[in-house]
């Protein structure tokens, strides 16, 4: 009988690679042959610890045995009811999990270019969800920014700020492997906040002016109130991380009195259809990087810090669950399930 390594998280805590059923697609789906996929070191380790809020989405979202993984490229062996056979042997980006085998709807299927490297296409969710708060940030050319947590999300916010023509961008993090991994540039400017009062970086960098807009992509709930000391009077705050506590906050003196704006950028944010107002959709965004990469604007590659078999998948979890202060992209290669 053929069988599908998965990686399941039976209970908090705990991580292992089972031998499940082969699934068969339904009308409107596709059976993908997984490539890789890439681990979310903030998503799939909120899941693995269990520890977040009662009541609180996360908990509505996660539940045991839970299936991590939402960034898989795979090739389609087989297509349901209704979905043109053409697809198969093509391959695509989906939300899938850590498994050899999944199924997903060819409605959401994007194509990967044939000349973009599989290890790099797989960033594609990731880098949807940074483009989608960078454009709800409203950032526009010359604007200064300051980035912090440069994780593998805050490390996209950095790069795609660039893009957009904000200079200076300040990217802060506490671990000097990951501020190692930015690019150079000389309006790219890291922070070490230990070391570093950030706001009077800012101003020495800014010509004296505090930032017009801040990201928060720590997912550090505690943190939120001192980001607001690089913020000019009524710049703006993105919410980019998704946060796994709750935040003391005075809305008057870090909201109303410097009339600062606070937006929310999750990735839900996206329109489910394009109009003329807002056409960018996920599918719009996974094809806009995939364009950037093709480019060579954008270098993914250059924040793999891992690869590993898909049998090393599940005891990955417990050693980032120790430390993943030196982790951004880790690649699990399915090329021998």
């Amino acid at each position: 009988m053929s069988k599908n390594p998965t990686v399941v998280f039976p209970q908090a805590k705990k991580a292992t690679l089972e031998n499940r059923e082969i699934p068969r697609p339904k009308a409107g789906e596709v059976l993908l042959k997984t490539k890789c996929t890439m681990i979310s070191i903030g998503t799939e380790m909120t899941a693995y610890s269990g520890e977040y809020p009662k009541g609180s989405s996360w908990e509505k979202h996660f539940s045991y045995p839970f299936f991590p993984g939402y960034n898989n490229i795979g090739i389609v062996e087989e297509t349901g009811e209704g979905v043109d056979s053409s697809l198969i042997g093509k391959t695509f980006a989906t939300w899938g999990s850590h498994a050899a085998y999944v199924v997903a709807e060819a409605q959401y299927l994007d194509p990967v270019p044939p000349q973009i490297p599989t290890e790099e296409a797989v960033f594609f969710t990731l880098a949807e969800i940074v483009m989608n708060g960078v454009r709800r940030s409203g950032v526009e050319w010359g604007e200064s920014v300051v980035v912090y947590g440069l994780g593998l999300l805050g490390q996209l916010c950095a790069r795609f700020c660039r893009l957009c023509g904000a200079g200076p961008v300040f990217a802060v993090d506490v671990a000097e492997s990951r501020r190692a991994r930015l690019p150079e540039d000389p309006l790219l400017i890291g922070i070490d906040p230990v070391k570093e009062n950030v706001a009077e970086v800012v101003k020495a960098r800014n010509h004296g002016r505090l930032a017009d807009l801040v990201f928060e992509v720590t997912g550090n709930a505690s943190l939120i109130p001192s980001e607001f000391a690089a913020l000019r009077p009524q710049g703006r705050l993105v919410i980019l991380s998704s946060l796994r506590s709750f935040t003391n906050f005075d809305f008057n003196d870090l909201c109303s009195n410097p009339s600062f704006t606070i937006i929310g950028a999750h990735n839900y944010s996206h329109p489910a259809v394009a109009t003329p107002d807002n056409p960018w959709t996920q599918a719009r965004h996974v094809q806009f990087f995939f364009d950037l990469i093709t480019a060579r604007q954008v270098d993914v590659g250059a924040l793999i810090t891992r690869r590993a078999d898909y049998t090393e998948a599940a005891g990955l979890y417990p050693l980032l669950w120790e430390d993943r202060s030196n982790e951004l992209g880790i690649i699990i290669d399915w090329s021998r399930a």
